[in-house]
């Protein structure tokens, strides 16, 4: 079976973060997510096949990719880090949140070009007002321990029992004054997604 997916609202939030309690940054960092929140074609029953849905949300996902992207400056070289996740309302299951993964992932990484790591990602069912802590780490080596990092999404009105909210999240640079060690983003050197 196939629907129409029907947005209600996409939303987004960008900070700009100058120091985080040790001296200004040269230059703020950057960093937001940009969500969309539509109805659940599955809510209140179990449907074994869901896989329609993953392609059909291939465009809304370039749609939030590109949303954000413009929000942070419009420049994907910029970008150094990435996340994704997802609130399923109440009256769907989990598996619904993880349709994400490729519409969302991939079309985040398409848009940035060179973008080797995973996208991490966290999924939840969840009410209204749920808070989702987007994981997020770099865009091309996930162990650069300076980009560890996550952002945290709302949307007071969002999911309502019978929808979805879908979010990325990208950000201009790692932790504001990172200093606990370990892979710095000068040192990738197998450009395997991972050091």
């Amino acid at each position: 079976m196939t629907e129409t997916l029907a947005i209600r609202k996409t939303v987004l939030c960008v900070e700009e973060i100058r120091h985080d309690g040790g001296p200004p940054l040269a230059t703020p960092l950057r960093k937001g997510w940009c969500a969309v929140v539509l109805r659940n074609p599955f809510a209140g029953r179990h449907e074994p096949e869901l896989m329609w849905m993953m392609e059909a949300m291939k465009p809304i996902g370039l749609m939030v990719a590109e949303r954000l992207l413009a929000g942070l400056g419009g420049d994907p070289a910029m970008i150094e880090a990435y996340g994704k996740g997802g609130v399923v309302g109440t009256a769907g299951e989990l598996e619904h949140g993880a349709l994400w993964h490729v519409a969302g992932g991939y079309a985040m990484r398409g848009l940035l070009g060179q973008a080797l790591s995973i996208v991490p990602s966290m999924t939840k069912v969840g009410p209204m007002g749920a808070m989702l802590d987007l994981p997020i780490h770099h865009r091309n080596a996930a162990y650069v321990r300076s980009h560890f990092d996550g952002i945290s999404c709302v949307v007071p009105d969002a999911p309502r029992a019978d929808e979805i909210l879908f979010a990325l999240a990208m950000t201009t640079g790692g932790r504001p004054h990172a200093r606990v060690g370990g892979l710095t983003q000068a040192e990738i050197s197998r450009w395997d997604g991972q050091l």
